[in-house]
């Protein structure tokens, strides 16, 4: 296999991980997203002036004291690999109304790609 396809290859596994996430926050259930996440992996952003921060499970309980965002628009931006790391920039839509900018930063567990860190911006 070419490198080319390699890394269409990982950007779709990569893309399919990120995929999970925004079907969670669809569904507004934080169990949804879970897999997309490694289990120690953290958050890191502001609510207005507050900062939110610290271990993902913040986000779980967050999206399912928000509830579905069926409306939810998001679009992969941008994706960047370096053999088993990776960086993913994503645009959400219309969440229960807000738009954010997430940055992720991925890695290649166990042949599986896993979220390790999400940055957001809350656009005002």
């Amino acid at each position: 296999m070419s490198n080319a396809a390699t890394n269409v290859s990982e950007r779709d596994a990569i893309a399919k991980t990120v995929q999970h996430y925004i079907d969670g926050a669809k569904s507004g259930r934080g169990d949804d997203m879970k897999s997309a996440f490694h289990e120690d992996a953290t958050i890191f952003g502001y609510a207005g002036d507050d900062l939110f921060a610290g271990p993902i499970q913040q986000l779980f309980d967050w999206n399912d004291e928000n509830g579905p965002a069926k409306e939810l628009k998001a679009k992969i931006a941008s994706i960047d690999t370096v053999d088993t790391i990776a960086t993913v920039r994503l645009e959400l839509n219309n969440w229960s109304g807000s738009h954010y900018t997430d940055l992720f930063t991925l890695l290649k567990v166990d042949g599986d790609w896993k979220i390790m860190n999400k940055v957001f911006h809350l656009h005002s």
